[in-house]
């Protein structure tokens, strides 16, 4: 009976119990949760965290997009010559879905500053002339020599395809400055700092030159694949003594054109991007 009696008395007991637990407990235990995590550092592994999605594209793509806005560029030009110029002559395809545009905004946290892309272009230039791309004379970018512009090349219908390159040409406010064995102008990664294209004047002829090794070493250079040779439907469209051209492919709507070239009067090798 005794044993009965003590059961009896311990279920209310027991039910208080509970109910304090159900109204105090979720507030006891949020208060030890917040003593253990506030005013902490506590680190937390995970494989995904920072790697919010960045669409990349490939060597044979940046080039692609690059020749399509260089392509696109519209020239100025005179009212005379915009009113002589052939009703049949394919203009309109300089305006379409790509922009090749100054980035005044200036380059991202990743990407080469104004104050650097003088060393780096001088850097890469050396790293075309170990590779027998242009020859060892052609001298040094000096900084107070050159201006340098940041550019946005943009797919506009796709513009998760976008490449910033730096322009880097030799200054034109001196006037009959000596151009032998400098470098024109270069097209450079924003990036990488790899040299696209370039136009430069050295010593060195057309007879003295391999194309095609010029051509493997820069397809190498750039990590490009599918080099071909191209022969041109109509030579007397180039003003350049001596030229190749080699088709790499770019992207689903087409390939890219090179032309590795010579004027000979001037002694000037170009590199230029169609």
């Amino acid at each position: 009976m005794k044993e009965k009696k003590w059961i009896r008395a311990l279920v209310p007991v027991s039910a208080a119990l509970l109910v304090i637990l159900s109204v105090l407990g979720p507030e006891l235990l949020a208060r030890y949760r917040d003593r253990f995590f506030l005013n902490r550092i506590n680190l937390e592994e995970s494989p995904e965290s920072g790697t919010g999605y960045r669409y990349t594209m490939s060597s044979n793509e940046k080039l692609y997009l690059l020749a399509e806005c260089l392509s696109r560029q519209v020239l100025p030009e005179s009212e005379l010559s915009a009113l002589t110029r052939p009703e049949d002559t394919a203009y309109e395809e300089l305006v379409g879905s790509y922009a090749f545009v100054v980035n005044r905004q200036g380059p991202s946290g990743e990407e080469i500053t104004e104050e650097e892309i003088f060393a780096v272009c001088s850097r890469e230039l050396k790293t075309l002339q170990e590779l027998g791309i242009l020859p060892g004379t052609v001298q040094e970018v000096q900084r107070e020599a050159y201006s340098a512009v940041l550019y946005s090349a943009i797919d506009v219908l796709e513009p998760q395809n976008n490449l910033s390159v730096w322009k880097v040409s030799l200054s034109t406010s001196q006037q009959n400055a000596d151009k032998a064995n400098r470098l024109i102008d270069a097209y450079i990664d924003a990036d990488s700092g790899k040299i696209y294209s370039f136009y430069a004047r050295t010593e060195k002829t057309w007879a003295e030159a391999d194309p095609e090794a010029v051509l493997e070493a820069w397809s190498s250079y750039l990590d490009l694949r599918g080099r071909e040779a191209c022969e041109t439907e109509n030579p007397l469209l180039e003003n350049a003594s001596y030229f190749v051209k080699y088709r790499f492919p770019g992207m689903e709507k087409g390939d890219t054109l090179v032309t590795l070239g010579f004027y000979e009067g001037i002694n000037e090798w170009f590199l230029k991007l169609t």
